[in-house]
């Protein structure tokens, strides 16, 4: 059985947001997704894959489809597949989200 600590994989990165992978696995994976203030995952889609988004630390401004909304520790969202998506962390502190997606892309 692999078992993570999951605070030993929140990892920043100055430059841009930093993924950091938990579990991979042939249906599905889960990272870690770090933002320092002002970093971005930009608006994207995955015609197969649904993303699951929960804050684990701080707060940030989530875009799934035509809606924005802020979520912050212990909320959560979902992209189901087809959906535009994307992550802003519009706070002056860091932003730690746990996304599973699955099926994997």
């Amino acid at each position: 059985m692999k078992t993570v600590t999951i605070a030993d994989h929140i990892n920043y990165s100055s430059e841009k947001m930093k993924k950091n992978n938990l579990f991979e696995g042939e249906h599905l994976f889960t990272d870690l997704y770090c933002f320092e203030p002002g970093q971005t995952q930009k608006t994207h889609t995955h015609d197969n894959s649904d993303k699951v988004y929960i804050v684990q630390k701080g707060e940030g401004t989530f875009k799934v489809g035509v809606e924005s909304t802020v979520l912050k520790k212990g909320m959560a969202t979902i992209a189901r597949a087809g959906e535009p998506h994307g992550v802003k962390n519009h706070s002056d502190k860091q932003l730690t989200v746990l996304v599973i997606m699955a099926p994997k892309p």
